[in-house]
């Protein structure tokens, strides 16, 4: 069994820049690796990690979390795993595909990446409040030919997928990321429900977020992203896909490694700090993980890019993305888990999606529990 025993740098920039279960390269493997391997703890003195490492000391069982690594082994489309309590990895394994510090297509993830940037813009008082209509934030970018509810559309309507627009998703995703302007393609579909009444799982919707924010900072997403997460976080965005106007996609695309996207998930779990540094409020994340919507997908709770369950009687967070990109927070077991899978492979709720979900509420859970 191989240990890792330099994570903590590793974490961070890299060196090239309901569904089943629920109610060789560097760092490839990690298990118990110690206090060099506390993603959490990186950047505070030596006394300060062993105080820390003291306090956050994970009671994750070696032999059950074997018996996790087993189980994720054999899921041919798994790239990546890592499961950490308290900030502490307790395991991380790349199985296949790029190594932990190397970046990986997170998919739909993205979308719970835009909320907390739109988190961080009504921090800065970019906007004026998640009930901020299209009207006020990007007037000159709503056709003339939408229909007039398009400009109705609030910022929450977008976080939750709840715009009432046809969906830019599934079957109609091909034609949306063909045509010339996908903020037109996106405003001028017809309304198939009101806004805010049922959710729609729509990437144009987190498109028109990530360029209503844009809009209202007069930067780009990837300069919000490395200025407002991977500067505190100290975690790498390399650029990733545009529309034809120049807007990089706001929802899909992002690129990051499964070591970068473990602290994104610790900076959740601790409430929105990061080594005693605010980076986003913690009224932000408490209004993330409240339900909002119901996806008819997944059979799950929707708050503010973030799907709500239970698994083995806990809660969780959990953020989703094509092909079984996923992270996990159990919060009251101090729990985050990452995992990148195959991105050209659909994974159904009811299919290999379902399968991760049940190594958390089967395996993953208990271990943390000692069960």
């Amino acid at each position: 069994m191989a240990v890792v025993s330099h994570l903590s740098c590793m974490a961070g920039r890299t060196a090239g820049n309901g569904a089943a279960g629920f109610a060789p390269g560097l760092a490839r493997r990690t298990l118990l690796g110690g206090l060099a391997a506390l993603p959490v703890l990186a950047g505070l003195t030596p006394g300060q990690a062993a105080r820390a490492a003291v306090a956050t000391a994970p009671a994750l069982d070696p032999a059950a979390l074997e018996r996790v690594a087993e189980k994720a082994r054999g899921l041919d489309r798994l790239h990546s795993l890592i499961v950490a309590q308290h900030g502490e990895i307790a395991l991380g394994e790349a199985f296949r595909g790029p190594a932990l510090d190397r970046p990986a297509n997170v998919k739909s993830v993205s979308k719970t990446l835009v909320a907390a940037l739109t988190g961080a813009a009504l921090d800065r008082g970019l906007l004026s409040g998640t009930d901020q209509p299209l009207s006020e934030l990007m007037p000159g970018l709503i056709p003339a030919e939408a229909d007039p509810r398009a400009g109705a559309i609030t910022v929450a309507d977008l976080l939750t997928m709840q715009a009432g627009l046809e969906r830019t998703s599934g079957a109609n995703y091909g034609r949306w990321v063909q045509s010339p302007d996908w903020v037109r393609f996106a405003l001028t579909r017809r309304f198939i429900a009101e806004p805010g009444a049922r959710m729609l799982y729509s990437t144009g919707s987190y498109h028109l977020l990530g360029v209503a924010l844009s809009q209202a900072s007069g930067r780009s997403l990837l300069a919000l992203a490395r200025d407002w997460l991977g500067a505190p976080l100290e975690i790498d965005f390399p650029p990733w896909t545009r529309d034809p106007q120049g807007f990089y996609l706001g929802g899909n695309n992002m690129l990051l490694s499964p070591l970068a996207l473990l602290r994104f998930g610790e900076l959740y779990r601790q409430g929105g700090l990061w080594q005693e540094r605010r980076v986003l409020g913690a009224d932000w994340v408490e209004a993330s993980w409240q339900p909002r919507t119901y996806s008819p997908f997944s059979r799950h709770d929707y708050g503010y890019g973030w799907f709500l369950a239970r698994a083995a009687g806990q809660r969780v967070a959990y953020a989703r993305g094509y092909g079984g990109q996923m992270l996990y927070l159990v919060p009251d077991l101090g729990l985050t888990v990452v995992v990148t899978s195959d991105p050209t492979r659909p994974a159904r709720s009811r299919g290999y999606v379902g399968d991760l979900n049940a190594l958390l509420a089967e395996d993953i859970i208990p271990a943390a529990e000692g069960v």
